[in-house]
């Protein structure tokens, strides 16, 4: 479980420093939304171990 104010860093190749993101609500709201993923995405999300996709 990750908590909705979870926010990681990552690094993207055209930025200099790493960008935080919100982790937890992204995959809150993504969750709340699951219905309106396509089913590739849905997939992918079940490929790393998300239950509820």
């Amino acid at each position: 479980p990750v908590p909705r104010d979870a926010v990681v860093e990552i690094t993207v190749d055209s930025e200099a420093e790493p960008v935080p993101v919100r982790l937890g609500v992204w995959l809150s709201n993504s969750r709340a939304r699951r219905d309106k993923l396509t089913g590739e995405q849905r997939a992918a999300l079940a490929k790393l171990g998300i239950q509820w996709a």
